[in-house]
Parts: structure tokens; C-alpha cells; sequence
């Protein structure tokens, strides 16, 4: 039998760069397209002080008008490698690779992204594995089980590095919304978890916000800050439709097991006032957080409880600068800085 070197990194532990597509039509944020691009710039702007980012652009000319905006806000341009490619949408933490350690090397892994199971339009988002590891030359994966393709989106998983994976029923087992896998049981996916990211147990929470178009993803709900605590959202107001499924998802996390058999920490975060745009609640969470080396940005909603996050985060994260990022217009687009990135580990 042969042992399995296969390890889901956390996002804590050293990495190389950050993978970012820089949107090139307004669908995803109708009416917003002007100032997203500047607040991606931003969002690059911020990255690059503190490690490289791997940029895919749609096409020549877009890499042109972005090299401009990049320069005209001051960004170090020898910190940004371009990757020309054209994209459905922006969500790399979903149609881009899942980068693991296959013993001492990487291995990027194709979780075949089928648009959350909710859009068509995605031929462009399902080859962006292949074109992100042919660029950064690591080896790509199809992950399979019983001989099918597998669908998990990054934002649907959180590791701690050590065995221990974070999920959502919501998200992997809904009998009839947005299903990925049909029939698949929580064993399949915990079998799956195990060959490909080595995780020898998981933590299941149950349903993820309102208003979240991924139906359920963890990124926005709770995440491993170390190997032994979880921060996760609660909502203080009991009329407000999150708070019994976070109350809920609270007491599954005080009654989880890591790996080693020892109960985590919870650390709990508050969530900003409701956020509507248009008539929709948009899933607005400072859980969707990323972590870079020597930094956590954190989005922020122009809410009274953006100060009460950043410093529950800053007292999780005591070694690195926390910097709140305004994602008052990405979060039109239902996502913010987790979901529009994926990290690449060293």
C-alpha cells in the first residue's frame, strides 16, 4: 500500500504569491464595472507590498490599460506577473487550482468548476487550472472518485494545515439546490478529502448566509487562523434571518474534534449591518478574509463593526499588520478579497 504525502497547506504558512484575474466585463458588478477596477486595483496595490501577484488578464489590450492603472496608482510593476487568458468571471478561489504539497513538491489540483452548479457560462473558468500550472509549472491533478470528476470550490473548503478540514452542509450536501456531486455522501467527500488533500477529519457546519450565490461557502462563515482556533461569524440581531444558522453553526464548532482529538478555540466575529443593493441581500462577512505573509486584509463595509472585526482578527493574528480593505462595491458582485484570490504556496 502507499502512504499518501498529499497535505492541504494552511493559508497562514508561507507563500510564494497570490493569483488574481482582473475582471474584464461588468457582469458580475452591473452598473459597478468603473470603480471595481479601481478598487482591484487597490486590492493589488496591497498585495504587492507584502508578496508577488500572478495577474491573469483577458487579452493584450487589457494588460495595457491595467499596466497603466497599476503605475498610475504607484504599484511596483516588478512585483506582477501577467498571464493572458480570457475568463467567464473573476473568482479565482473558485475556478483556479487548489495548490497542495505532494511530499516535498506542489501539486495543483483541478476540482473541475461547474460555475457553482448554478451558472452555464463557464468553458472559459474550467481551463484556468491548466493555464495557472502550465504558467507556474506545477504539475496539475483531475481530481476524481469512482472514476467521475469531482466539484469542490476553494471557498467550500478551509484547512488547518495539520489534517483538520472546514465545510458546509449547505454547500456539498443540499439534496436539490445547486448540487455539485449528485448522491455523493459525506463519506465520498470525506474519501475524496483524504486522497487528494490529505485530511484525516472533518468539520462539518450546516447552513452558510443569506444571500450567498455559492450557497453556502465556508470562506464566509468560519476559518482556521491557527492550527487550533476558528474564528467564525455570529449575528447579534435574533430577528435577522443569519442568526439561527450561525447560532447553529456555533454550537457544531464548540462540540467539533480537531485531528488530534482536542477541542478548537472559537473565537466568534460579529457580521456588519444587512447590506442591499437592487432589491438582494448581498453576503457581506469579514470572515472573508485573506491571509498573506505578514498581513491579513480584511474587507470592510462602512459599518460600525468594521473596527470590532479588525481587532478581533489583529489579537488572532498578533505577528502580522491587519489592513481593512473598503469591499462595499466588490461585495456587489457577492464575493470580496478570499473569493477573488487563491494563494500559491511556496
Amino acid at each position: 500500500m502507499t502512504t499518501n504525502t498529499r497535505r492541504f497547506p494552511a493559508e497562514w504558512e508561507k507563500q510564494q504569491g497570490i493569483l488574481l484575474c482582473f475582471p474584464h466585463n461588468g457582469k458580475d458588478w452591473p452598473g459597478k464595472y468603473e470603480a471595481i477596477q479601481w478598487a482591484f486595483v487597490e486590492f493589488i496595490k496591497k498585495v504587492v507590498t507584502f508578496e508577488p501577484v500572478f495577474l491573469i488578464v483577458a487579452d493584450e489590450n487589457l494588460k495595457v490599460k491595467v499596466t497603466e492603472m497599476l503605475e498610475t496608482a504607484a504599484v511596483k510593476m516588478n512585483t506582477v506577473s501577467f498571464l493572458i487568458y480570457k475568463t467567464n468571471r473573476s473568482w479565482m478561489r473558485d475556478s483556479g487550482p487548489i495548490i497542495i504539497k505532494n511530499g516535498t513538491k506542489r501539486e495543483a489540483l483541478n476540482f473541475n468548476f461547474n460555475g457553482w452548479a448554478k451558472y452555464k457560462n463557464i468553458q472559459l473558468d474550467k481551463l484556468v487550472p491548466h493555464k495557472v500550472g502550465e504558467f507556474l509549472n506545477i504539475p496539475l491533478t483531475q481530481v476524481l472518485h469512482n472514476g467521475k470528476p469531482v466539484i469542490v470550490e476553494g471557498g467550500a473548503i478551509d484547512s488547518n494545515g495539520k489534517g483538520t478540514l472546514l465545510t458546509s452542509e449547505e454547500c456539498l450536501m443540499h439534496p436539490d439546490i445547486q448540487v455539485r456531486n449528485p448522491n455523493f455522501t459525506k463519506a465520498d467527500y470525506e474519501a475524496v478529502f483524504k486522497e487528494y488533500l490529505g485530511i484525516t477529519n472533518v468539520i462539518w457546519l450546516g447552513d452558510g448566509i443569506e444571500g450567498d450565490d455559492t450557497h453556502g461557502h465556508i470562506d464566509d462563515l468560519c476559518r482556521f487562523v491557527n492550527e487550533d482556533t476558528i474564528i467564525t461569524i455570529v449575528e447579534s440581531d435574533p430577528k435577522d434571518n443569519n442568526y439561527k444558522p450561525l447560532q447553529d453553526n456555533l454550537k457544531r464548532l464548540q462540540n467539533a474534534k480537531l485531528e488530534n482529538g482536542k477541542s478548537p478555540k472559537i473565537v466568534t466575529l460579529p457580521m456588519p449591518k444587512r447590506i442591499d443593493f437592487d432589491g438582494l441581500r448581498l453576503p457581506a462577512s469579514y470572515a472573508n478574509f485573506l491571509i498573506l505573509n505578514q498581513c491579513i486584509l480584511v474587507p470592510t463595509f462602512n459599518d460600525a463593526n468594521d473596527r470590532k472585526a479588525l481587532n478581533i482578527i489583529s489579537d488572532c493574528f498578533s505577528d502580522r499588520e491587519i489592513i481593512g480593505i473598503n469591499a462595499i462595491d466588490l461585495i456587489w458582485g457577492f464575493g470580496t478579497l478570499h473569493c477573488l484570490s487563491q494563494q500559491i504556496p511556496e
